[in-house]
């Protein structure tokens, strides 16, 4: 028996990275999944791959359109909507200087609103249908601050606040919300950085190694699964060590 038999779950940012662990390890797991990303090669292929338990959807998560065209269709094509896990994000790297306000308002767009959109897509489907589960995925940087990603850090403060806030008000539906905060892991996001920085960033954790992307995906299924039902407001530093 599957973790998440009969659950069905939108992973935004599903088609690469930590995103695709999480899709994967869920349709493991006994989920239907649809698939949101804007990378649509990757996400249609990784839907094909994984047959009639997982749909691909092109999805902005800045668009309030696009959100509530993705919960119709898992809606429509599962029948039901029980896990959101708001994973897309972007990240920019750059002095606090030569950070432009176009830099900054494109990570707050991804990062920022598409996760508060997402919150709030879900709330009408998930306690329709007696509660639900949102995790959404903020990042070390939300905890303690990352110097050269201002953009970066101020987003993924506000999904560190976003989560709680939303933990509080949404309990009385039987919607929990958490969140996860990763730390160095190895996935395409960290191309943009030099190897110096990243390296950096590994020598903060005293596991002194960077995360797979599956480490990460194991501690959404467990927020997103029954097993964590007495969960709402958590913040889960998935990161080595490299809070402490």
């Amino acid at each position: 028996m599957g973790r998440l038999d009969g659950k069905v779950a939108i992973i935004t940012g599903g088609s690469r990275g930590q995103g695709e662990a999480e899709v994967r390890l869920f349709v493991a797991e006994g989920a239907k999944v649809v698939i949101s990303d804007v990378l649509v090669d990757a996400g249609q292929a990784l839907a094909a791959e994984l047959g009639d338990a997982a749909v691909f959807t092109r999805h902005d998560v800045s668009s309030e359109e696009e959100w509530a065209n993705a919960v119709a269709l898992a809606q429509d094509r599962f029948g039901r909507f029980d896990v959101l896990v708001n994973n897309a994000g972007i990240a920019h790297t750059a002095s606090i200087a030569a950070h432009t306000v176009a830099d900054f308002e494109r990570v707050q767009a991804v990062n920022q609103l598409g996760v508060f959109l997402g919150i709030r897509s879900a709330i009408e489907p998930m306690s329709n249908a007696g509660g639900g589960s949102i995790v959404n995925i903020s990042s070390g940087a939300g905890l303690r601050a990352t110097k050269y990603m201002i953009a970066y850090a101020a987003s993924k403060y506000a999904v560190t606040g976003m989560t709680a806030a939303a933990a509080m008000e949404l309990a009385r539906y039987r919607i929990r919300v958490n969140s996860v905060h990763p730390g160095v892991i190895a996935t395409p996001m960290l191309d943009a950085n030099s190897p110096e920085m990243n390296a950096a960033m590994v020598a903060h954790s005293p596991m002194r190694r960077m995360g797979e992307p599956l480490e990460i995906a194991q501690a959404v299924l467990f927020l997103a699964s029954d097993e964590s039902s007495f969960m709402t407001g958590a913040h889960v530093p998935v990161d080595g060590g490299a809070i402490l």
